[in-house]
């Protein structure tokens, strides 16, 4: 029949072959026509949202929902607001909850009369380090002095989300929902069987009894002293943890540990009930469906008859429609400036959520030149990365101080090796008692691998230069010892450098510093104690002292200093915010405790990108690899 078909093509007549031929661009330029008036329409209605002076509706009495999605941060990822809203109308931006969005609107909430009630829903919520958790908590608590309600609702509660909902006044789980405890653990993959088996030569070189960030590539395990050391920071975190929960929940330390430790035991008690399990030890104070937590809501604010629930409006759709500066970008007079320096700290220009040594020191040299910047918050969340790095943005600081502007350090969750080195040229260092700081230490590596390439593929690698040093660097050859020897002494010579400036800030001496240094990690709280920090508290508590260093007294406004957009950038950023809004797209947050392997999988791959992005010119790194979030 084919055939047949084929035979009657050929035979029509060139008139009909020119008609269909006619009809074919006919359809052909319709389609493109249609496609561009769509494209138009779509166009036109992303302006008219983006530009619209109303925003979203508040109704009369609503609650706020706080929903976050994926980690607590200090700064959002994924690139610049433009390229940021690309990723997010593209469905690839990693989920993320920016802690400042959060707290702002919780404050304003507290005062705005439209909002009866607080909701928490923790269903989403991922990483979080204690501190993120702690400010959260101490805003939650503030919003319950109004005397509005604040309900916490989820399937499940991880440790993280049962904080925050420790704070609420009404805890609801679902009756097939459980709640676990499981304290703080450090866990990594160690690699040493592994390198050995394949022949790699993993050359390392470190100065620090407790630099265990290269342990891995040199054990199967976990050394005694690190051992020591993380098991003494963990403690401090997660003895604030209990205490905090424990005077926001009402339930003893005693109480919460016991659950904690024994928590089959409690399940078992009650025939492998789990949510029955948190009720009898009192962490809830309801099991409910979802349906039953939706009529106690409506209940306390009315019905949404449109959409067949509560009334409520989101964190982003609030701060929208209360028209808030989010970044003090508007602000007039006297100005605190908040740079955040958050995430792995590399060479030259960075996007947001990670640390540039170009792109940070920029931040801070725009604010040094402002002259309506009367003074400088570098808010510090990283476990560190390159030491060059670190010093072009040390050196920005003390830059700053020269030019008679005071720097105030604030370090959020991690301030550590590279962290704590950025923040040595500043007038204060402040930090949470649970943030994980000091790690004053330095490393290198540097792997070869011509013993597998020899072994299973045959190959070798051989060649004549004018030196010894000539082609010395290459990972397809064994590493010659004297270019090991230059580069331990870089090493050497970096911690050096590393103590001395550390010693200079301090006040004291460097070998008072290699005490308390040697790569070991404290909490804020031991770091206080040891002097390497001067006060204790949060980020509001560093903006008032900087304000009242530059003697600004209460009459200041605070904005926080970000890469600008030009005119044409912003028009295009807030279009495509306004086409997700339009499309309705949102990012998936991935729970790893619904997929444990992803999970591992995550953490190998975050270790090799980490590994991979490595950029110090020196080969050099202040690094910790604690997990920031």
């Amino acid at each position: 029949m084919s055939r047949n078909l084929s035979t009657k093509i050929r035979s029509l007549t060139p008139t009909i072959k020119e008609k269909l031929c006619t009809l074919a661009r006919g359809i052909d330029k319709t389609r493109v026509v249609t496609l561009n008036v769509l494209f138009v329409a779509i166009i036109v209605g992303v302006i008219i949202i983006a530009f619209s002076g109303g925003g979203p509706d508040v109704p009369k009495s609503t609650t706020l929902v706080v929903a976050p999605a994926g980690s607590l941060v200090e700064q959002l990822g994924g690139g610049d607001p433009l390229e940021r809203a690309k990723q997010e109308l593209m469905g690839g931006a990693e989920s993320e909850t920016l802690l400042k969005d959060l707290i702002d609107a919780i404050s304003t909430a507290k005062e705005d009369e439209r909002v009866k009630a607080l909701v928490l829903d923790l269903n989403n919520l991922g990483g979080a380090g204690v501190t993120k958790l702690q400010d959260l908590g101490a805003v939650i608590d503030d919003f319950k002095t109004s005397g509005k309600t604040v309900i916490a609702t989820a399937d499940n509660y991880s440790q993280t989300a049962y904080y925050l909902a420790a704070h609420a006044d009404e805890i609801y789980l679902h009756p097939m929902g459980m709640i676990l405890l499981e304290g703080l653990g450090r866990y990594r993959t160690y690699y040493k069987d592994g390198i050995d088996r394949l022949e790699l030569d993993w050359n390392v070189f470190k100065v620090g009894t407790f630099k265990s960030a290269v342990e891995p590539y040199l054990r199967n395990d976990m050394s005694p002293a690190a051992r020591e050391a993380n098991l003494e920071w963990m403690g401090d975190l997660w003895q604030a943890f209990l205490t905090d929960v424990s005077a926001a929940r009402g339930l003893s330390v005693e109480d919460l540990v016991d659950y904690s430790e024994n928590v089959s035991a409690y399940i078992e008690a009650t025939g492998g009930d789990t949510a029955q399990a948190a009720l009898d030890a009192g962490l809830i104070d309801t099991i409910a469906t979802r349906d039953e937590v939706r009529a106690r809501l409506i209940e306390l604010v009315g019905e949404d008859e449109d959409a067949h629930s509560y009334y409520r409006v989101g964190i982003d759709d609030y701060l929208e429609a209360e028209g808030g500066d989010r970044t003090g970008e508007k602000a007039k007079g006297d100005l605190v400036g908040v740079v955040v320096a958050r995430g792995l700290i590399l060479g030259g220009t960075q996007p947001p959520g990670k640390i540039g040594g170009d792109s940070t020191s920029a931040l801070i040299r725009q604010a040094r030149q402002d002259d309506n910047v009367k003074a400088i918050v570098l808010r510090v969340d990283s476990g560190g990365g390159s030491a060059f790095a670190s010093e072009i943005i040390r050196r920005e600081c003390e830059l700053a101080k020269e030019d008679g502007k005071p720097v105030v350090i604030s370090m959020g969750s991690v301030a550590a090796s590279g962290g704590y080195w950025i923040s040595m040229a500043s007038d204060e260092v402040w930090a949470h008692p649970t943030t994980i700081t000091g790690s004053i230490g330095i490393f290198g590596m540097f792997p070869t691998y011509q013993k597998p390439l020899a072994k299973y593929l045959g190959w070798r690698v051989d060649g004549v230069g004018t030196t010894r040093l000539a082609g010395a660097i290459r990972p397809d050859r064994e590493l010659d010892p004297e270019v090991g020897e230059i580069i331990q002494s870089i090493i050497n010579k970096g911690y050096d450098e590393f103590i001395t400036l550390a010693a200079e800030a301090r006040g004291v001496t460097p070998e008072d510093i290699d005490r308390v240094g040697q790569g070991r990690v404290w909490s804020g709280e031991d770091a206080f104690e040891l002097g390497l920090v001067d006060k204790m508290g949060g980020l509001e508590d560093a903006i008032a002292s900087a304000a009242k260093l530059a003697d600004l007294g209460d009459e200041f406004a605070v904005k926080y200093i970000e890469k600008e957009l030009d005119f044409k950038q912003k028009l295009v950023a807030d279009m495509l915010g306004a086409a997700s809004t339009l499309l309705g797209v949102s990012a998936e947050p991935v729970n790893s405790a619904d997929a444990p392997h992803r999970e591992v999988l995550r953490l190998i791959e975050d270790q090799l990108e980490i590994l991979d992005e490595f950029n110090d010119p020196s080969g050099m790194y202040a690094y910790s690899w604690l997990d920031v979030d």
